[in-house]
């Protein structure tokens, strides 16, 4: 019987483990797992009902670390999770993604001679300024198994000399959920309450969503009034809804930015909500990793408002298109999108939903 730990350290991170705890109860002969929260993110939206839409158990450990630098925050997540790790003596450690977590618990974990287990790994923006790019190269640098979501990870991790028996291309564990509540939202049967964004959609029969909260781009007032601007002229064609994050929202205010009357800020929504915003807008335009991969796997245009992309896959057969910060650039390939015919996309190799079930096989044969 593997005893697996699954980590997360914010709300996304319980995205990726939620399909892989689904697949371990499906072999629960043959390995049993605890569930670990970091903490690295207080939200208060992580209530009972939030697991509960997951289908997976509450976490069995909570860490509670809480804000702080980097170096705060890693520092104590990594004095947290030895206890735990020595409480519950696991065979692995499945870390996902690039946050801190990600970075502290593999280190924690290798250092006690524990299988580490990089899920997402072999992802490179090329960008070492952006703290997730440094967590991912060193993540992978100590994992005994890398699960790739698509094939530039595997690309990487050869060239970064990582043994090909390693190296597991998987598909994409955030596709797996993605379906897996795009069937909870269809199912007539049991019904799922999203009453403020069909509300949205009724009121709008074409939108688009926004959602911004990368530091490069919300913590210069240049750079926000710039994109801003080029909000404002894109909303003039279509009406843009914007779940604003906090921390976009205190910089809105602190830098007192006027807001359009076509842009409709609201409140961050729960995953359910946002799922059945985003998937029937014209557009989407953001700075997040994981709305690139989303909207590609259901073929929605997505604008991505940085200068990189550690997910290539989005582009070269995905519905993504980069287009940085530069204001009359995204007011262009925008157009494009909202007045040009509809592009025929492709769903990368392996984003069928049964990714999380490929891992779970490795993790029990390993």
């Amino acid at each position: 019987m593997k005893r697996i730990l699954l980590i997360a350290g914010a709300r996304p991170n319980f995205m990726k483990i939620a399909p892989i705890a689904r697949a371990l109860d499906q072999s629960s002969d043959k390995a049993s797992y605890s569930i670990v929260h970091t903490g690295q993110h207080y939200d208060t939206a992580m209530s009972d009902v939030f697991f509960e839409e997951l289908g997976i158990p509450v976490p069995h450990y909570s860490l509670n670390v809480g804000s702080g630098s980097h170096a705060q925050q890693t520092a104590k997540i990594m004095q947290l999770f030895e206890p735990v790790c020595e409480e519950s003596n696991p065979d692995c450690v499945v870390v996902v993604g690039d946050v801190n977590s990600t970075l502290a618990c593999s280190i924690v974990a290798k250092k006690l001679n524990i299988t580490v287990a990089h899920v997402e790994a072999g992802l490179r923006s090329g960008d070492r300024e952006m703290p997730e790019e440094i967590n991912r190269i060193v993540t992978d640098s100590i994992s005994d198994l890398l699960f790739v979501t698509e094939p530039s990870g595997v690309i990487n991790l050869e060239n970064e000399g990582h043994p090909k028996s390693a190296i597991h291309f998987v598909g994409h564990v955030m596709i797996d959920n993605l379906f897996h509540q795009l069937e909870k939202l269809a199912d007539e049967n049991t019904p799922v309450a999203t009453p403020a964004s069909s509300d949205i959609k009724r009121k709008y029969p074409r939108y688009g969503v926004v959602t911004l909260h990368r530091p490069s781009n919300v913590d210069d007032r240049e750079a926000l009034g710039n994109l801003f601007g080029a909000l404002q002229k894109i909303s003039t064609s279509v009406p843009l809804i914007f779940p604003a994050h906090p921390r976009t929202m205190q910089r809105i205010r602190e830098f007192e930015l006027t807001i359009p009357d076509q842009i409709e800020l609201i409140e961050p929504l729960s995953f359910m909500e946002f799922l059945n915003l985003w998937k029937d807008a014209d557009v989407v335009l953001t700075d997040s990793g994981g709305l690139q991969e989303e909207t590609t796997a259901l073929r929605v245009p997505c604008l991505t408002l940085r200068e990189n992309t550690e997910r290539p896959i989005t582009i070269t057969k995905g519905s993504n298109r980069i287009v940085g910060t530069d204001p009359d650039l995204i007011v262009r390939e925008c157009t494009k999108i909202l007045e040009g015919p509809n592009s025929v996309f492709e769903t990368p190799d392996l984003w069928d939903g049964r990714a999380a079930s490929r891992i779970v096989d490795v993790l029990i044969e390993g």
